[in-house]
């Protein structure tokens, strides 16, 4: 039988970003993921009597649903906190949130818009805090994203990711795992849109050690060429709705459409963190085509989460 020993460790109290993991934690947490995909029974109690606390700022289908069946499958359970009318700190401190829940619970997911709230929180609390998306990460989507990835190729390192559009979190967070595990990654975005430079920095920092090859360009057509996978996400993320007719002209040549991935390899595949928005960002034939494979990713938050909350929550007391 399979022991949680088996699963590994990683080196952190808390995943904020993936930054603070090393490329060893994150064949770890896909490891684990892998074999928590494979459905074997003797995993169905490794949380058993566990409890997660699921704060939440922002509006969330995968998010929220895949977090709290993980925890379901895992033999632990969930209690999901509506922020979305009240900001957190507003009614209370985050200090005293974190110290009392550390009580009750044995770990912390967090949708928020500030990240640091996120580090506030893991600050405050002796139990695992997940950063389940901010403003400025959002690290299970990227590990997510990339799992899907070795899955489809076996390895990713020395293959083209592209990304074209807003330089937001999930861009920021895929940037560091393809910087860690040695794919090449070329983000194309509008002037002024591109990347945070501390992100861009940290990822150059990993490049070196790993090989992969980071670029930050302007022209669709130059990026994409020869790709082996395009990702796009929303050009308006949540908070920035006031910007959507703005952003709409400013990022209309970077609509992910047939002509574009004609651009990348013929076998190029087609990714989106979702929700998406059929003929804005990408067209309806590209993401519902047979590269496409959003849903495998959408598949597979509910793996890599798993593999995450075991990872960090088996051994935590409350």
């Amino acid at each position: 039988m399979t022991t949680t020993a088996a699963f590994g460790t990683l080196p952190s109290k808390d995943l904020l970003t993936i930054a603070q993991l090393g490329t060893g934690d994150i064949e770890t947490i896909f490891d684990a993921a892998a074999a928590l995909k494979a459905g074997r029974s003797e995993h169905n109690a490794l949380l058993k009597g566990k409890r997660l606390a699921m704060i939440f700022e922002k509006d969330s289908l995968r998010t929220r649903f895949t977090f709290d069946v993980g925890m379901q499958d895992l033999g632990g359970s969930a209690v999901f906190m509506d922020h979305r009318d009240v900001r957190l700190g507003s009614r209370e401190s985050l200090k005293d949130m974190a110290r009392n829940l550390e009580r009750w619970v044995h770990g912390i997911v967090a949708r928020t818009f500030k990240h640091r709230a996120l580090e506030e929180l893991a600050a405050n609390c002796s139990i695992p805090v997940i950063n389940g998306l901010s403003d400025y990460l959002h690290p299970c989507q990227a590990l997510s994203d990339v799992f899907t990835l070795t899955e489809k190729w076996g390895d990713v390192r020395g293959r083209r990711l592209v990304y074209v559009g807003d330089g937001n979190n999930t861009c920021h967070s895929l940037v560091h795992v393809a910087a860690r595990l040695g794919a090449h990654m070329t983000v194309c975005s509008p002037e002024g849109y591109e990347p945070n430079a501390r992100v861009i920095s940290e990822a150059m920092l990993m490049a070196r050690e790993s090989g992969s090859d980071i670029r930050i360009l302007n022209d669709p057509e130059a990026a994409v060429r020869d790709a082996d996978a395009v990702y796009t996400d929303v050009w308006a993320s949540m908070g920035q709705e006031d910007e959507i007719e703005e952003r709409s002209s400013i990022f209309n040549d970077y609509r992910v459409d047939e002509e574009m991935m004609a651009w990348a390899k013929p076998d190029a595949l087609f990714m989106h963190c979702l929700p998406a928005h059929r003929g804005q960002e990408v067209t309806a034939p590209v993401i519902d085509g047979p590269n496409s494979i959003v849903y495998d990713i959408a598949e597979n938050r509910l793996h890599v989460q798993k593999a995450v909350l075991v990872l960090l929550m088996r051994d935590k007391d409350a």
